[in-house]
């Protein structure tokens, strides 16, 4: 079976504009997490959420162009834009067998909540011939094969919180098999609207700790209350080996494994037991390395800390076998169906550059939640093998393990 590499990643969220600038910060323990300005949250309950300050999306699309793509569109074509130019590919690339595999977990929710509105109010006539295009979660790889050229298989998952891990698992086993030679994979999310807010607030899965945002997102602490919603995008290039080592280049990592799983036991109540068979999964797949790094789902919700925590601790033998474990969510948020694709570069780049990012808001220790979380404060280590793990309504799994590449 062919070996994948990574050559390539783009980034975008409520820290920064790109990689290095959103990597940084989140290093750095930077949150941006605030009140939402996207819309007015007066009246919810959930009433904060780490958005994506300052975007113009005519520096990734033609302005005329703009208002046939919904946002998590726009976020999506600058991380896929950065990605490419990371991988500085040349014109004899074969964009035949160049594919995309996209992924978000609920796609144009903005852009439906708008034309629902206006067909309510103002009747059917009046609804943007723009809506259905904007609004589909596979648009978000259309819209990139278009602007990329890129005329290889086209996919799209959408599983939830796990779309983002699931769609590079669909890229590698496309290459693997020969289907493509490399795949762009893009993960996108803007559901910071009043449905997507208020549809989840609705469940009692966010935090209501709206008088103090930059503290609000608390995985693994005692004191935690829910999630807070984040927006943004991330984007890998990924190769087959031997192509990308025949064109010379830069190769960040190898993806050595992945797993996948359902729980069928709950929609919306996760168990221990789907999460841990998906980490098995790519553990078995990777040959059970010594994994020196964990970026965790970690939610900042009771259950699935909780049950994380248990997960791992049965996988790696107990808890003193378990590394270091961090989540990234504190600081911006849990982006949904991209959250999957920025969570796998920030593990690559924290192995790239030998830092662990904190989980920070550790501030009341959880008897249930007594592994390493990395508390507040980065930590300089040597991670040869990194973990990222993804889980999503509907009890849908999705964990990928990538190495620091030697020749």
């Amino acid at each position: 079976m062919r070996r994948v590499v990574v050559t390539g990643l783009g980034m975008i969220n409520g820290v920064g504009h790109d990689k290095k600038t959103a990597f940084d910060a989140i290093v750095a323990g930077k949150c941006g997490i605030n009140t939402i300005t996207l819309f007015d949250p007066e009246k919810f309950s959930a009433q904060i959420a780490s958005e994506v300050k300052d975007f113009d999306p005519s520096t990734v699309m033609d302005g005329k162009e703009v208002k046939k793509a919904d946002r998590f569109i726009q976020l999506g074509l600058k991380a896929a834009m950065e990605a490419m130019e990371d991988a500085q590919f040349d014109e004899s690339i074969d964009r035949e067998r160049f594919g995309v595999s996209s992924a978000s977990g609920i796609g144009g929710l903005p852009s439906i909540e708008k034309n629902s509105v206006i067909c309510d109010t103002r009747g059917p006539r009046r609804i943007s011939p723009f809506f259905i295009p904007s609004a589909l979660v596979n648009m978000l790889g259309g819209f990139v094969s278009i602007y990329q050229n890129l005329k290889g298989p086209n996919l799209s998952s959408v599983t939830a919180c796990a779309a983002g891990t699931h769609a590079i698992g669909e890229a590698a086993k496309t290459i693997m098999i020969g289907g493509a030679d490399r795949m762009l994979v893009v993960g996108a999310e803007s559901a910071v609207c009043g449905a997507g807010v208020g549809g989840f607030a609705a469940m009692k899965a966010l935090s209501t700790r709206n008088d103090d945002p930059q503290t609000s997102s608390r995985p693994f602490d005692k004191d935690r209350d829910g999630f807070v919603m984040g927006e943004g995008a991330g984007a890998l290039v990924l190769e087959d080996l031997e192509s990308a080592q025949a064109r010379g280049a830069k190769i960040y990592a190898e993806l050595i494994g992945f797993g996948e799983s359902g729980d069928a036991n709950h929609i919306t109540t996760p168990t221990m037991d789907g999460p841990l068979r998906a980490m098995k999964a790519a553990y078995r797949m990777a040959g059970e390395p010594k994994v020196d790094y964990v970026n965790a789902h970690g939610t900042s919700t009771p259950i699935n800390d909780k049950n994380e925590t248990a997960a791992l601790k049965e996988l790696f033998g107990g808890k003193e076998n378990c590394p270091p474990v961090s989540s990234t969510k504190g600081q911006i948020g849990h982006c949904l169906g991209a959250a999957g694709s920025m969570e796998a570069i920030i593990s690559i780049m924290a192995m790239e550059r030998g830092i662990i990012p904190p989980t920070i808001n550790q501030l009341t220790p959880d008897e249930n939640c007594d592994l390493d979380y990395v508390p507040n404060k980065a930590r300089e280590a040597e991670l040869n093998v990194v973990m990222s793990n993804s889980f999503g309504f509907g009890g849908t799994n999705g964990v990928v393990i990538f190495e620091k590449f030697t020749d």
